[in-house]
């Protein structure tokens, strides 16, 4: 398995401080990456999940090109633009801080370990997801709002401050901006363990870290967002469900979350947890492969 001291390149002398810094920038500029490279598909997908009638990816997309012009793919895209960059920031942040006090606690009670199991890999990525959890919810359900909004002059929103005092003045914080924490924290718990894994995983094939080629790098960062989104895309479901329903506590159509499921099961069954997962799948794939490229090579510079 890969060297812990060797994590993203980061060398064992490395002031503490220093070190996270090196995290957090190079996560912010990894979600810079994230959010050109995913914003269309996202958009799809997201119309994908929360339309009832059935159609296809491509189907999607023509219309948003069709009635709403080639800038439709890109609208809401200040919001994450910004917050998916504090948010990767705070992942890449967190995972590597906390696989330094996994890997301390393993010297002190299991010397024998030169690495983190996979099940401490699993639980440090699962600890930035949870940690991200906070910044996620506000963020992805402001974006989910934008994307899903009438097109032209019945738009609900003028954009993203439109939206959040939307949200705020008619449901609070709580219900409002912050609709869909619990599954979010589910997923992001389970999507980051699974994510930050896989990476590990195949990286930890090569004897060390810093020679594995950028194009390899590129490869296991997109199968680690393809294992991502298969692992955790019923979550996203309802959460994309409970962030698109009426702001109105009065109309709203769930309650919570466990309702949310018991609704989402009663009208399509399983299938209905992974539909939209087809144009998922293929945005992972570049979108992953573009932030960990982006992530290491600034730690290699950086370092």
């Amino acid at each position: 398995m890969v060297d812990t001291t060797a994590i993203v390149a980061t060398p064992v002398a490395d002031d503490g401080l220093m070190r996270t810094i090196k995290d957090l920038v190079a996560g912010g500029a990894g979600g810079v990456t994230q959010v050109m490279v995913g914003q269309p598909f996202d958009i799809v997908k997201v119309r994908m999940q929360t339309q009832t009638q059935a159609t296809n990816a491509l189907v999607v997309a023509r219309k948003i090109w069709v009635n709403e012009g080639p800038l439709a793919f890109y609208k809401g895209t200040l919001t994450p633009l910004i917050g998916i960059g504090a948010c990767v920031s705070v992942q890449f942040g967190a995972f590597h801080e906390a696989r330094r006090r996994i890997a301390a606690y393993n010297a002190e009670h299991h010397p024998e370990r030169k690495d983190l199991t996979y099940g401490q890999y699993y639980l440090a990525g699962a600890s930035a997801g949870i940690a991200n959890t906070i910044l996620s919810t506000p963020i992805e359900h402001i974006r989910i709002r934008l994307q899903t909004q009438p097109h032209g002059p019945n738009r609900l929103y003028s954009g993203p401050l439109s939206c959040i005092t939307t949200l705020t003045r008619t449901a609070g914080i709580g219900h409002g901006l912050y609709r869909g924490t619990a599954v979010t924290l589910l997923r992001e718990a389970q999507a980051y363990g699974v994510w930050f894994l896989t990476f590990e995983y195949l990286m930890s094939r090569h004897a060390t870290r810093s020679e594995v080629p950028s194009w390899k790098v590129a490869i296991y960062g997109g199968l680690a967002g393809e294992a991502l989104w298969l692992a955790s895309y019923p979550l996203d479901v309802v959460k994309s469900k409970m962030q698109t329903d009426e702001v109105s506590r009065d109309k709203c159509r769930y309650r919570n979350m466990r309702h949310a499921f018991a609704s989402v099961w009663a009208e399509g069954g399983m299938g209905a947890f992974w539909k939209g997962l087809g144009p998922t799948l293929v945005r992972a794939m570049p979108v992953s492969a573009g932030t960990f490229f982006t992530v290491e090579m600034a730690m290699r510079v950086m370092s």
